[in-house]
């Protein structure tokens, strides 16, 4: 059996009692070959990387993932007790973010698979599908001292299988709010007594997923809040005597859009911390109101209308559901999810297909460059990314190759021996100010 090094021992004997004796064996070489794996880290490509091409029994390492028993979730909890305690101060918030993707995958065999947009071929113009598992993640939003920027560190993961799927199986189907609420409610009994700060998109931006959250003392949720909501204030003091049941909403507010065109609309110049880990002057009003929509119950908020003075960014909202939390600190914590500069490989993009042969190609690059564009519109800047100069010192010799790069079509013949690196912190994408 292979002997790990002394202080990535120390490491993974946190989750040693979590397996059996036999079984640990197994997953340790698991573990430490897909850190080290290049390309799709399948069974087989570690076995590789780890020098047990030879291995005889090789469908030990298989069963470790198709039989052995032990509990995920138990992983989950203590890996977050980890990262929790290394990067979190006790008296400060837990901040997580929490975003849905797409996992690639064909066969008869997957059958949880089913047909989703593409968040990376996709865009405002264009509306490309694509096969593949969904999978919710749950990631620790902490800035790392040495890297000086927020990483996201996944802790927890969830697959959400499609309708269908559930139709065939005539089981209830679970949306992506139904699956992040059992998620958020798990991690909040992992720790009962942190105060848990959610960030995620517009997509759980969903009345009957806020109405639970906001019900679960010392977590809150930050996403962003149409413009069209419907917002009302709170309902008055009944009187005394009065008949009829009480009122759940009181005057409708002018919706977000007319704010933003209102003279009366009082506007406040602060000093934000935005993308990228800048600051900028942005215009900001905020207020609280009941988000109410027949027949939920409506769900107390704060709400936080941005608007730029220069016109580089366009007007959006954001919701809180903690009214008591300043609009600066939730701007700062929104901004959080879109801070992590890295090069993300996934699965095969069709259309970045390299040149060489051998089946090499150039999996999907989510680019993230400091703003608040969504990740499938950011992958159509990379021409101007690289004119402009964006892309700087890396490492060697993916530095080199992207100078030489300066368009799409050239990109493309890049082979992806040379975009292993899944993490560039520091000088990989530096948005202008």
């Amino acid at each position: 059996m292979l002997t790990l090094p002394k202080r990535i021992i120390q490491v993974l004997r946190q989750f040693e009692t979590v397996f059996s004796e036999r079984v640990w064996e197994w997953a340790k070489v698991l573990l430490i070959g897909a850190i080290l794996a290049p390309g799709e880290r399948t069974v087989a490509a570690i076995l590789r990387v780890m020098g047990c091409a030879d291995e005889k029994q090789f469908q030990n390492y298989h069963r470790v993932l198709n039989r052995a028993t032990w509990s995920s979730r138990e992983l989950s909890r203590r890996l977050l007790g980890l990262l929790v305690g290394l990067c979190v101060p006790g008296n400060e918030p837990v901040i997580l973010g929490i975003d849905e993707t797409i996992e690639r995958r064909r066969g008869r065999q997957i059958a949880a698979r089913g047909v989703y947009r593409d968040p990376v071929r996709s865009s405002k113009e264009f509306f490309v599908k694509t096969n593949g598992l969904r999978w919710i993640s749950m990631m620790l939003l902490t800035p790392i001292p040495w890297a000086c920027r927020v990483w996201a560190l996944p802790f927890l993961s969830v697959l959400a299988p499609s309708e269908r799927y559930h139709e065939e199986r005539k089981i209830r189907h679970k949306t992506i709010t139904d699956w992040a609420w059992q998620m958020i409610l798990q991690v909040s009994r992992w720790m009962p007594g942190r105060c848990l700060v959610v960030v995620g998109d517009g997509t759980y931006a969903v009345l009957e997923f806020l109405l639970k959250v906001s019900r679960l003392p010392r977590v809150r949720v930050i996403t962003r809040l149409r413009l069209d909501a419907c917002l009302y204030d709170p309902p008055p003091v009944r009187e005394a005597g009065k008949r009829g049941r009480q009122a759940l909403k009181g005057k409708a507010q002018p919706k977000l859009a007319s704010r933003l065109t209102d003279p009366t609309t009082q506007w406040q110049k602060q000093t934000l911390s935005w993308y990228g880990g800048t600051t900028r002057e942005m215009e900001i009003a905020t207020g609280t109101a009941l988000w109410y929509q027949s027949p939920i119950p409506p769900v107390s908020i704060r709400w936080v209308l941005i608007r730029d003075p220069q016109g580089k960014y366009e007007p959006m909202a954001l919701l809180c559901t903690n009214q008591d939390t300043e609009a600066a600190q939730i701007v700062a914590w929104f901004v959080l999810r879109w801070t992590v500069e890295i090069v993300q490989p996934q699965m095969t993009k069709t259309h970045l297909l390299t040149g060489a042969g051998g089946g090499d190609h150039i999996a999907d690059l989510h680019l993230f460059v400091g703003h608040d564009d969504s990740v499938d519109q950011q992958l159509h800047e990379l021409p101007l990314l690289l004119k402009r100069g964006l892309f700087k010192a890396v490492l060697y010799p993916l530095t080199k190759l992207l100078d030489r790069a300066h368009n799409l079509s050239e990109f493309k013949l890049l082979r992806c021996t040379c975009l292993e690196l899944t993490h560039l912190t520091g000088q990989c994408l530096l948005p202008q100010s």
